[in-house]
This record gives C-alpha cells, sequence and structure tokens, in this order.
C-alpha cells in the first residue's frame, strides 16, 4: 500500500478572512429577511483602520450595511469604535438580471462547482477538514466560556492524517495558532490549548508520537485585521473539504442562490451524500458546470474512485432521474431563499446536519433508480 498524509486546516471567527465572510453573508442575510427575491453579491475588506463593504446588491430591504458590520465584529470579540466605514453598493447589472430572471430561472454566471462526500466520518467529511474545524470550534469555545482567559478572536488549526492505502494510520501533526493576551508566557498558552482545545477533540486518537505545534511563531498578540488584510472568499478550502476534493474557484459568502458558486455547490454535496448514504459508493465527488442564464447544468459527472457497486454512467443517470437540477428546482429543494448563511461562515458550508444539503433524504430513491426497481 501507499503510505501519504493529507492536511487540512480551519480558521476561527476571528480570523480576518473568515470575519469578511461573516459580514457579508450577514448582510445577505438581512437582505433575505426583508426580501427573499434579493440579488446579493457583497464583498467585503478589513484592513487595519477601515472596513469597505462592497457589490452589487438589488433588493428592496432597508439595509444599515455599517451597523450590521459593526454587530458582527462586537460580536467576534473585536472593538470596532476605531473603524472606517466605506459602503461602496451598486444594482445588479441589468444583463445578469435579464439572464437570471427569465421564466425559468437561469444561472448567475457560468461556472464549475464540486460537490463531495465519503463514509470517513459519520457526517460524510473528510478526516482532516472534520478534525481542523473541530479544534477551532473547541478554541472558539474555550475563549467565549473563559476558560483559556487569555485567548482572542483570531486563530487557525491544521491537521495532518497519515493514511496507509485508504486506511487511516495515524495523527501526523497538529498545529494551533491562536491570538493571545500580552501577559501569558508561551508555556502557559501552550499547556492550556493542549489540555483543554487539542485534549479534548484528540481524546479517541492516539497522539502520544503527533507532533504538536502551538504558537510556532512564538508571540501572537496583534491579530485579526490589524495584522493581515481579511477578504471574502480567501478560505475556500475551509469552506469546503479541505482540499480533499476539487474546487471550482468560486467563493460561496456574500452571494445569494442565484449565484451557481454557491446554490450548485450545495446541489453537488446534497447529490454525493446521498449517493454515499445509498450505500452506492465509499466516496464520491460529483462535478456541475453552468453556463449563464441556462436552467441547468451544463454538464454532470460522477466519480467514485473506484470504490462504486455499480457503474458510474449507472448512478448518473439515476442523478438525473431523481434530482431536480435546474437552478430553481435547486432554490425550492434546498430552501436558498431563508436567511441561513450566516451560520454557513465559519466552520465550513458542509458537515452541519442541520442545513438542508445535509440531507439524505434522496438516498432511497436513488438506490431504486440505479438498482431499476
Amino acid at each position: 500500500m501507499t503510505k501519504r498524509i493529507h492536511t487540512a486546516e480551519s480558521v476561527t471567527s476571528g480570523h480576518p478572512d473568515k470575519l469578511a465572510d461573516l459580514i457579508a453573508d450577514a448582510i445577505l442575510d438581512e437582505c433575505l429577511e426583508q426580501d427573499e427575491n434579493s440579488r446579493v453579491a457583497c464583498e467585503v475588506m478589513l484592513t487595519h483602520a477601515k472596513c469597505i463593504i462592497s457589490g452589487e446588491i438589488t433588493t428592496k430591504a432597508k439595509v444599515d450595511y455599517e451597523y450590521i458590520a459593526r454587530c458582527i465584529i462586537a460580536q467576534v470579540g473585536y472593538d470596532p469604535s476605531h473603524l472606517q466605514f466605506d459602503i461602496c453598493i451598486n444594482s445588479q447589472s441589468e444583463d445578469i438580471a435579464q439572464a437570471v430572471s427569465k421564466k425559468e430561472q437561469g444561472a448567475g454566471d457560468q461556472g464549475i462547482v464540486y460537490g463531495y462526500a465519503t463514509k470517513e466520518t459519520d457526517n460524510y467529511m473528510p478526516l482532516p477538514i472534520e478534525l481542523a474545524h473541530r479544534l477551532t470550534d473547541r478554541l472558539e469555545e474555550c475563549r467565549r466560556s473563559g476558560s483559556i482567559k487569555a485567548l482572542r478572536p483570531d486563530g487557525k488549526s491544521q491537521v495532518s492524517v497519515a493514511y496507509d492505502g485508504d486506511r487511516f494510520d495515524g495523527i501526523v501533526s497538529i498545529v494551533v495558532s491562536a491570538q493571545h493576551d500580552p501577559d501569558i508566557s508561551q508555556s502557559e498558552l501552550e499547556r492550556d490549548i493542549r489540555s483543554k482545545a487539542i485534549g479534548p477533540v484528540f481524546r479517541n486518537y492516539d497522539i502520544s508520537e503527533t507532533k504538536i505545534l502551538v504558537n510556532p511563531s512564538g508571540r501572537f498578540v496583534v491579530g485579526g485585521y490589524e495584522a493581515d488584510t481579511g477578504l471574502t472568499g480567501r478560505k475556500l478550502m475551509v469552506d469546503t473539504y479541505g482540499g480533499k476534493a476539487h474546487h471550482g474557484g468560486g467563493a460561496m459568502s456574500g452571494k445569494d442562490a442565484s449565484k451557481v458558486d454557491r446554490s450548485g455547490a450545495y446541489l453537488a454535496r446534497y447529490i454525493a451524500k446521498n449517493i454515499v448514504a445509498a450505500n452506492l459508493a465509499d466516496e464520491c465527488e460529483v462535478a456541475l458546470s453552468y453556463a449563464i442564464g441556462e436552467p441547468k447544468p451544463t454538464s454532470v459527472d460522477v466519480n467514485t474512485f473506484y470504490t462504486g457497486v455499480v457503474n458510474e454512467k449507472l448512478i448518473a443517470d439515476a442523478v438525473a432521474k431523481v434530482f431536480d437540477l435546474s437552478v430553481e428546482g435547486t432554490i425550492g429543494k434546498l430552501d436558498l431563499k431563508r436567511p441561513v448563511y450566516a451560520q454557513t461562515a465559519v466552520g465550513g458550508h458542509f458537515g452541519k446536519d442541520y442545513l438542508a444539503w445535509e440531507n439524505t433524504d434522496a438516498a432511497a430513491a436513488l438506490k431504486a433508480a440505479v438498482m431499476g426497481k
């Protein structure tokens, strides 16, 4: 067997890029709360003493963009009082609007999206990204509860998992970088993070031989947008499958469901997860491509990585029968006009069982279609 290592990372809500995503999705949610037909493409940049909110938004909603951003920044744990806000919002291009708002809704742009699922974990996510998310979730929990008093909002995790062929072969390394108060020593912070964050997350794994690095750069007092510029859409692997699957390059946060970068990616995950839940494969990647103004994908591809119980074409044919692949059908089935998006911005868009695209309600029908029953 060939031994290999797969590594994935996650970031906390106070990471500048992730904070930008969170603000953009909070603005999207507010638009949808008031007007479910809002067309939103919101971009946020955070840098030192400035927050820039830009994009194309067409909505009947009355939205105070600065107020939403200030609230999110404060909720995450920063003080927004010193920030200058620039709001640069325009309406959606009429050319794009007429392509989307046909009798049968068309895709908001061309693009390729991928969905992935695996039996490796209970929520059908790759183990490295699942563990990385759990670790940043735990860091957030320790900070908010005060169990690690020195923590500040910015933070990152990274987990490397070894495989012998396709079989789990151990945790190779764990990296945590956590922003902290200036008066705590590196040794005290490392002790607390090892015992209160890493320990609980990896309690079911033998990490006695695992390389563990806590704040390997040393001091990490200045963080967030005061240390690094944050921008929407710069954590694509964190948002999806940790690099285990392909990615079409389109970001999701800040975009309403007419943008197939988002709705198509959710549909692809929904299909892939149902294929695996139906025991048609142990691992599956679904690729969808779209053309602007066209109501359905221009191509559908199913890859089971040689784990499928039947030919992939039979599975793809069943997908076309069971799922409504149109943009309008996707939005309706997954209920994507609701303001549910801020909860996806941190900790990944997939693997959370309360999200509609994580349902496995189509597995039985899919299996029946494949087996000709």
